[in-house]
């Protein structure tokens, strides 16, 4: 009994060692086992939650000054608004908790829901729409659509009961877990490519400059040729991913494990790794949904089974994203670059910076009935993001990029969300259908990741408890798109996790 303990010793236990009534979901109580605190917090919270994110917050923008139109486009926009803020309260107000589900409706209710509204309202987008208003009317029902096909899919997959991998007589499979040896070999690759990559942009004091220097040391690196950014890519990818991996590997070591926090080498490789991505991962030198990837993900694998943690993220992500966010980027570019921050009013940043997913979903649609579905081919391209332009000549660009140029813009670094991609390869049809699929692998990965970081899961080492936060805070990345730019660090992280990662059942270490 002692080596269990000792294994998952800092685990909350509130999802899988109460018992629970026949027939709830993984991990819900009966409700006379739930914390009374907690329920009455929650009776407490649920009104003047719900009140405000679907009711209050939307009632403030439609009351703003402006010249937009109350056309059917503002009024889908108003129900898409409500919907997700429904959802994203339902996200907080659950007794479980839904990593992957929750960072997608708080994506939703701020860039497709909250924002766009806004846009409606004062009458003014962050790009312009160069197609007819019925292009933007469409936009809002297909996200409408997708949405909905997200639900259904994670109710599919919440009727699905979860099968146990349990070792048998015949196997020794079990959950994957980072095998001791590798992951030292996994920190020795961190430090190693950290390392080139910080001496290869000429020292550390570039990274506390500003983003803008950062481009330009690139561009003169030589990793960079015309028309092709994959060396950049994969210098900057391997540079900051295997740190960040170490870094939260050995964070849920020490977390959850006492003899860890008792082994002197274990915190002194913790604290080298956090000096290492304070100058790899830090937000003056990355961009800002990239820094919020490596908050996201630490916050969440330092304090896996705390329910507030995961309470607090979500509720103040919403103020985040409103009063913070658009500020956020003061270090993007030098002194001379820097834009002066004017606003009258809190929600001009909606309509002038970053949020600009719903006018390019309508200038997409655009774009496609000029030229046609490519039936795959944009989402083939961001899958064999690898592979240089000197190989593939024909190979896709960016679709924020390609609908940029169709435009006739000179800044092409334009959003493209990912229910942008599905249409422009499918359709309608082909959108609904990644879209539940997403929501059924979104709900499946809730569901195990509540059991991985319980007592009754791997135990320190489990990959799963680190993969979950890393893809939550990724979230923001492949919805916003394009799927091209964002495909790159997801493929190394997967990488890294897969060559680390055992399946053996460590018996010894499991007896009870």
């Amino acid at each position: 009994m002692t080596s269990v303990h000792t294994s998952a010793r800092g685990e909350a236990d509130d999802a899988v060692a109460r018992p629970t009534w026949p027939g709830a979901p993984d991990g819900v109580l009966e409700p006379a086992e739930r914390p009374i605190a907690w329920s009455m917090l929650s009776r407490a919270l649920s009104v003047p939650l719900i009140l405000g994110l679907v009711c209050f917050l939307p009632a403030v923008i439609a009351a703003q000054p402006g010249n937009g139109v109350r056309d059917t486009a503002y009024w889908l926009q108003l129900v898409l608004t409500c919907y997700a803020g429904a959802r994203l309260a339902t996200m907080i107000l659950s007794t479980r908790r839904r990593l992957l589900q929750g960072v997608f409706w708080m994506f939703v209710y701020i860039a497709m829901g909250v924002a766009p509204f806004a846009q409606v309202v004062i009458g003014q987008t962050p790009t312009p729409m160069v197609g007819p208003r019925q292009d933007l009317i469409t936009a809002v029902a297909m996200v409408l659509l997708g949405c909905a096909a997200y639900d259904l899919g994670a109710l599919l997959a919440s009727r699905r009961p979860l099968r146990r991998r349990t070792p048998s007589a015949r196997t020794t499979m079990g959950p994957a877990v980072a095998h001791p040896l590798r992951l030292r070999l996994l920190v020795v690759v961190a430090f190693a490519a950290s390392a080139f990559y910080v001496l290869k942009l000429g020292g550390p004091a570039v990274f506390f400059s500003s983003r803008q220097e950062i481009t330009e040391t690139v561009a003169a690196s030589g990793v960079v040729t015309e028309g092709s950014n994959v060396g950049s890519a994969f210098i900057k990818g391997f540079g900051q991913v295997p740190a960040l991996l170490a870094l939260l590997l050995y964070t849920r070591r020490l977390a959850t494990s006492y003899r860890a926090r008792r082994t002197p080498s274990t915190v002194l490789v913790w604290v080298a790794l956090g000096a290492l991505n304070l100058v790899v991962n830090n937000p003056i030198s990355n961009a800002r949904y990239w820094f919020l990837t490596v908050l996201m993900a630490f916050v969440f694998t330092a304090m896996p089974s705390s329910a507030a943690v995961y309470r607090t993220v979500l509720a103040t992500g919403v103020v985040g994203a409103l009063v913070v966010f658009p500020y956020a980027d003061k270090f993007r570019y030098d002194d001379e670059g820097q834009r002066p921050a004017q606003s009258a009013s809190v929600f001009e940043p909606l309509v002038t910076k970053d949020y600009d997913q719903m006018v390019m979903f309508a200038n997409t649609i655009s774009w496609v009935d000029t030229r046609g579905h490519t039936y795959g081919r944009q989402l083939t391209g961001s899958a064999l993001f690898f592979v240089p332009r000197a190989v593939w000549s024909g190979k896709p660009e960016d679709t924020g990029v390609r609908v940029g140029q169709w435009m006739g813009l000179r800044m092409t670094n334009l959003s493209a969300p990912l229910w942008t991609e599905f249409w422009v390869d499918f359709g309608a049809t082909g959108m609904a259908g990644g879209m539940a699929l997403i929501g059924y692998g979104a709900a499946r990965t809730d569901r195990r990741y509540a059991r991985a970081v319980t007592r009754a899961g791997p135990g320190p080492g489990s990959v799963l408890a680190i993969a979950a936060p890393l893809i939550a805070g990724y979230t923001f990345i492949l919805l916003r798109g394009p799927l091209l730019q964002a495909a790159g660090k997801l493929a190394i992280a997967a990488l890294c996790l897969l060559l680390i990662s055992t399946f053996r059942e460590q018996r010894a270490k499991r007896r009870r």
